[in-house]
């Protein structure tokens, strides 16, 4: 079955505003949302929303009431995507990405890697999170600031896709480390890069919708719970998040768009996490939570 491209034309600011809103009508379904310049010089973007043949119609309808409103005159045009593993095709020509002391490359760039690096090597596959997107890495970058200036002495990484994150985590500290996903072929994957990194134990792997699953009260309290999901699901989920925190712990929150922040925020506020920092790429948001 076809994969289809549904897309919308616009302006970058248009772009993002049409993001925003694709991001609350789909936000919580397993449909890809984005934004891609076409041309730079004549400010031209196009915001998409990516799906399988069967889904088109349905989908079609919902993007034109969300859009409707603010985009009275935008035509949604169609493209059908060839069968071919774009992921694999786009990572041969990508580099390593470095976040702190982690370098995340791919078997290609093995020599890439430095004395003092922490090398995470990730393929191309079928589950989300090469490094390269500014969600994973600023989730990253913030994980190895909270492990180094505090005790953390187990993890969860929810919404764990290539398992890039829950790998970093076990790279850094000695500690055990719960990885789920809604998705059982995001956690073959994983599987797969957990082992190609050299980690035998310490890396317990599930497929689990939201906190559904005996693995959270087996493997919690955490210390640190890494989440890089989307804004509503991670709102949604806000008070069961805190539930399986310790006391004390930190979170750490992406997939988030900037103009999304405060509406996480003030989710996250409301079951008394407060926050610690914020870091920014490329339009996305990583936000550090501390429990107390």
């Amino acid at each position: 079955m076809s994969e289809i491209r549904l897309y919308v034309t616009s302006t970058e600011k248009g772009a993002a505003h049409i993001l925003d809103i694709l991001s609350e009508v789909f936000g919580e379904e397993d449909l890809a949302i984005a934004t891609t310049e076409v041309d730079e010089k004549r400010d031209i973007w196009e915001a998409s929303v990516y799906m399988m043949a069967d889904e088109e119609e349905a989908v079609r309808v919902r993007m034109a009431e969300g859009i409707g409103h603010a985009f009275p005159d935008a035509a949604i045009r169609r493209e059908v995507i060839p069968d071919i593993d774009w992921i694999a095709k786009s990572l041969e020509g990508l580099k390593p990405v470095r976040a702190g002391r982690f370098l995340v490359h791919g078997s290609h760039d093995r020599d890439k890697v430095k004395a003092n690096d922490i090398a995470i090597e990730i393929d191309a596959g079928q589950a989300f999170g090469t490094g390269h997107h500014g969600t994973t890495a600023g989730c990253l970058e913030v994980i190895e600031e909270v492990m180094r200036a505090r005790n953390v002495r187990n993890a969860l990484d929810l919404g764990s896709g290539s398992g890039v994150l829950a790998i970093a985590a076990r790279k850094l500290k000695n500690i055990p480390v719960l990885a789920t996903d809604i998705d059982p072929v995001a956690v073959r994957v994983a599987k797969e890069n957990v082992r190609r990194n050299g980690i035998a134990t310490g890396i317990r792997l599930e497929t689990a919708p939201g906190f559904h699953s005996p693995a959270f009260l087996q493997e919690g309290p955490f210390d640190l719970i890494i989440a890089n999901i989307l804004a509503r699901p991670l709102m949604k989920m806000a008070p069961q998040l805190a539930a399986h925190l310790a006391p004390g712990g930190s979170v750490i929150l992406s997939g988030i768009l900037a103009g999304q922040r405060w509406k996480v925020l003030a989710a996250y506020n409301g079951v008394r996490l407060r926050h610690v920092r914020t870091i920014w790429r490329n339009g996305w948001v990583t936000i550090h939570l501390r429990h107390g």
